[in-house]
């Protein structure tokens, strides 16, 4: 979805916010959040996730980073935008998009492979006993600590909630837990490999450095507020 909305002419901000609202946001994390813990702390997370998503997009467009994404992506997508139009049977559109598929395919399926590999063999894994030992209320650098650990691992966000919870209820803060299963959402090493495919090394750490950030200050602001 992000080559094909960088090929469509989507601005590249633009479609960073909905690389990370995406994972980050969507209604079974929504319904189970409302059940845990009601709809004051679903609505803060709802609104810090979308905040993160649009101000991350904000300064990845105003940085104009077009230059670090993969070159194959825009050479496909050169020559598309003449403002002609061009009508195709729908056979030719049908070979046509099969020809695209496999040269993607091509180009990406291994470090999808290798990103859905780490991704299921860490699968699940979440050392609550060592997020409770060194990001408990009394270290004042809980919130980076806990996105750093969040970082390694994945899982969806649905998938995380029962981790915050028991977090939680060993007393770990509220902004740490839920700054942690941001980290694991929006950000993680087999989402790093993937994307590497599309984005050259700079803009990567650019994304993971400016989202990292702004989980941490959300996180934070969480504990201060609540």
């Amino acid at each position: 979805m992000f080559i094909g909305f960088i090929e469509a002419g989507v601005p590249l901000g633009v479609t960073f916010s909905f690389l990370i609202a995406s994972p980050l946001i969507n209604e079974i994390a929504v319904g189970i959040l409302l059940t845990y813990f009601g709809w004051k702390i679903t609505a803060l997370y709802i609104g810090s996730g979308l905040v993160i998503a649009i101000i991350v997009g904000i300064i990845i467009g105003r940085l104009h980073l077009e230059r670090w994404v993969e070159d194959f992506i825009y050479e496909k997508t050169a020559g598309r935008h003449t403002g002609k139009v061009i009508k195709l049977a729908w056979n030719s559109r049908f070979r046509a998009a099969w020809a695209y598929t496999k040269s993607i395919l091509k180009k990406v399926a291994p470090y999808i492979a290798l990103g859905v590999a780490i991704g299921a063999f860490i699968h699940g894994y979440a050392p609550q006993d060592l997020i409770v030992k060194v990001a408990g209320r009394s270290n004042p650098f809980a919130v980076p600590i806990a996105v750093a650990i969040g970082v390694p691992l994945y899982a969806n966000t649905a998938g995380t909630i029962p981790i915050v919870t028991s977090l939680i209820e060993k007393g770990v803060p509220l902004g740490t837990a839920l700054a942690f299963m941001m980290a694991v959402t929006a950000l993680s090493f087999p989402e790093m490999v993937i994307l590497r495919r599309v984005l050259k090394k700079p803009l990567l750490a650019v994304f993971f450095g400016t989202v990292a950030l702004a989980i941490v200050f959300t996180g934070y602001l969480f504990n201060a507020v609540l």
